[in-house]
C-alpha cells in the first residue's frame, strides 16, 4: 500500500514537471537562449529526487574542450543521472527518437541519434558528433552499442570514437579529451545490491519500458556511484581502436571496484603518452 502510495505521489509529481519544463525547453531552443542547456541538467535533477537515487560521485569531470566521455550502460536511468551532473548532450540509437515521450525528451535535450547498423552511415554521424564536439558541447558516448544486465560491462565498439578524430580533421581542433565515466548501481534502501537485485534498475533492452518506471517510482532509494575517471588527449595519429581498448579497460575498472566494494586502481600498467605514440593513424 505504502509503496503504490508512493508511486502516485511522485508519477503525479513526474507528470507536472514534464508539464512546466517542457514548453519552456522548446522555446529555450527555438530562442536559442542559454537556458536551452542548462534546463535539462533541472530537469534531470528533479527527476533523479523522484526516483529516490542517493548519487555518489568519485572524481571530476574534464573541464578540457572538445570533450567525449564513454560510459557503460545499464538502464534508461543512466541519462537521468549523468544528465543531472552537468551540461551534456547525449548519442542514442536511433529508435530512440521514435518512443513515445521520451523519445521528445530526448530531442529536446538535443540527442544525436545514430544508426549503429547501418555501416555505410558511420562516417555522417562521425562528422555529426565532431560538429558538435568542435562547437564545445560535451557529448556522451554510451559505447558498448546496447544496455548491459549491470553485473558486467560489455565490449566497447570502436566505430563511433572515430568522431574524436573527424573533430581534429574536420573541425580545425588540434586535440580532443577523451575521459572514461563508469555508472553503478550498488545499493537498495540500504542494502548491498546483489545479482538478484540488480534487475531492479538494469533494463537489458528486452524488458519494458513501462513496468521499469513503474517500479522505480514504487521503491526508489537506490545508491548509485559515478566515476569520472582519467582523461586522454588524443591527436590526429591515434588509433580509435586502442583507445576504446583503453576506455573500455578503464570504464570496467571502476565498475569492478564499485559491485565488489574496493578501491579503485588503475588499470592500465603503461602512461597514456606511451600508448598514444604507438598508435597508429586511422
Amino acid at each position: 500500500m505504502i509503496a503504490w502510495l508512493r508511486f502516485l505521489v511522485t508519477a503525479t509529481a513526474f507528470v507536472l514537471v514534464i508539464v512546466l519544463l517542457v514548453p519552456l525547453q522548446f522555446l529555450f531552443l527555438k530562442t536559442g537562449w542559454r537556458p536551452r542547456t542548462t534546463t535539462p541538467i533541472l530537469f534531470h535533477r528533479i527527476v533523479r529526487r523522484l526516483l529516490g537515487f542517493r548519487v555518489h560521485i568519485h572524481g571530476e569531470m574534464a573541464k578540457g574542450r572538445p570533450l567525449l566521455l564513454t560510459a557503460n550502460h545499464s538502464s534508461w536511468t543512466d541519462i537521468v543521472i549523468l544528465g543531472s551532473l552537468h551540461e551534456m548532450a547525449f548519442i542514442a540509437k536511433a529508435e530512440v527518437a521514435n518512443w513515445p515521450l521520451f523519445g521528445l525528451l530526448a530531442k529536446l535535450q538535443r540527442t544525436v541519434f545514430i544508426e549503429r547498423e547501418k555501416r555505410g552511415k558511420t562516417h555522417h554521424q562521425a562528422s555529426e558528433i565532431a560538429t558538435r564536439l568542435a562547437g564545445g558541447d560535451a557529448m556522451m558516448l554510451f559505447a558498448e552499442g546496447t544496455t548491459s544486465d549491470g553485473n558486467h560491462v560489455l565490449p566497447f565498439k570502436t566505430s563511433l570514437f572515430g568522431a574524436a578524430q573527424v573533430a581534429i580533421r574536420d573541425a580545425g581542433a588540434e586535440t580532443v579529451t577523451v575521459q572514461p565515466v563508469a555508472i553503478a548501481y550498488t545499493r537498495v534502501h540500504g542494502i548491498p545490491m546483489g545479482r538478484s537485485h540488480r534487475p531492479l534498475v538494469a533494463w537489458p533492452g528486452d524488458v519494458p519500458l513501462g513496468p521499469s518506471l513503474i517500479g522505480l517510482l514504487k521503491d526508489g532509494a537506490i545508491d548509485v556511484d559515478v566515476w569520472f575517471g582519467e582523461p586522454v588527449v588524443i591527436d590526429r595519429k591515434s588509433d580509435r581502436k586502442a583507445l576504446a581498448r583503453t576506455m573500455e579497460e578503464r570504464v570496467r575498472a571502476m565498475v569492478r571496484s564499485s559491485v565488489m566494494g574496493r578501491d579503485f586502481v588503475n588499470p592500465d600498467t603503461e602512461s597514456d603518452s606511451a600508448i598514444l605514440n604507438d598508435a597508429k593513424k586511422l
